[in-house]
């Protein structure tokens, strides 16, 4: 049993944490530690580091689904305003290009974020922490097929690293299952008609517990995307999301939003059909158009997420430090949930 509260809480009935506060950190770098190495074997990905802020004028900002508020802020040196990332999409296939990377080859990032206008829930934090990947690849990769063939590499990762974690805390049971049920948003909604895009999620994730759901942004029969995507980063037809089934909430996770990302011709069609052909003013969108930025595959996988899946948590405030208001502290306390 789970309930809802007026602040959008989903609290389980009877809940109690497997682990201690002392045990749970130990934990949370377990799965940080062996994730990530896990993760850059599988894709042959290099650790770098990554920006925090970023000008405003580069254009180099994730826009997520185009309407969230970034967290600016004038620089005094310069004169400059700069703004708080809100992922790196951008900014690692600039890197790739800098640093001389080949088809085959990637790189990885602990990814810190302010999303302000993100909800405060069990799932969603002002924020976010996550591995953002990327990896150049070659034209004949930009497929449905090498896609989910990457997916199915990540996944490997994270159940792998399930293994270990449970085996260092018996308590904990495998939360992530390794078989892949791919679907396209398009066949989701002509599955459920009559249900929400949230519980066309839940519902098929229930039945297969690790789904990874294709071509997110794309306008659906329905006259509506499934989701929002910035037309910018991720091609609609050749991305999508990993979710899992989180037996704690009674709902799906989303664990990775991904992608093969936009060519010339895919950048300037979803521009044009989102009307903001104006970015190309930019020099990250030049480099696509005049094909000097490499093709590349890339994504986040959100840390705390990962973690609080297989640690079995009800709310990823127990998993990491973030702001909370009082009302949900208050709440999550009497129901047994530590928010630290």
């Amino acid at each position: 049993m789970r309930r809802r509260t007026m602040t959008n809480l989903i609290l389980p009935k009877d809940y109690n944490a497997k682990l201690s506060l002392r045990e749970t950190q130990r934990a949370i770098k377990i799965v940080k530690d062996n994730f990530q190495r896990k993760l850059s074997s599988e894709l042959n990905l290099d650790r770098v580091t990554a920006p925090v802020i970023v000008t405003k004028s580069s254009g180099i900002n994730d826009d997520l689904s185009g309407v969230e508020r970034k967290v600016e802020f004038d620089v005094g040196a310069t004169g400059e305003v700069a703004e708080i990332v809100q992922s790196l999409a951008k900014w690692k296939r600039m890197a790739l290009y800098r640093y001389g990377y080949e088809p085959g080859e990637g790189i990885y990032t602990d990814m810190n974020a302010v999303r302000r206008d993100d909800k405060m829930d069990n799932l969603h934090s002002l924020f976010v922490d996550q591995w953002d990947w990327e990896k150049v690849i070659s034209r004949s990769e930009r497929n449905e097929e090498f896609l989910k063939d990457t997916v199915r590499k990540i996944v490997k990762a994270a159940a792998d690293t399930q293994e270990v974690l449970c085996e260092a805390f018996p308590a904990l049971e495998k939360t992530i299952e390794r078989d892949v049920f791919f679907i396209t948003s398009q066949e989701l909604e002509d599955m459920y008609p009559n249900l929400t895009d949230k519980e066309k999620e839940d519902a098929i994730t229930k039945e297969h517990k690790t789904v990874f759901l294709m071509q997110i942004g794309k306008v659906l029969k329905s006259g509506k995307p499934h989701d929002g995507r910035a037309p910018d980063y991720d091609d609609w037809t050749l991305n999508g999301d990993i979710l899992v089934w989180n037996d704690v909430l009674g709902r799906s996770v989303e664990l990775s939003s991904m992608g093969i990302r936009v060519d010339k011709e895919s950048l300037r069609s979803q521009l044009q059909e989102k009307d903001a052909l104006d970015r190309m003013k930019f020099d990250y969108h030049k480099m696509i158009d005049d094909e000097t930025l490499p093709l590349t595959i890339g994504g986040g996988i959100g840390q705390s997420r990962l973690c609080m899946q297989m640690l079995q948590r009800a709310h990823i405030g127990e998993v990491q430090v973030s702001v909370w208001s009082e009302d949900m502290r208050k709440e999550c306390m009497e129901n047994g949930i530590f928010l630290l």
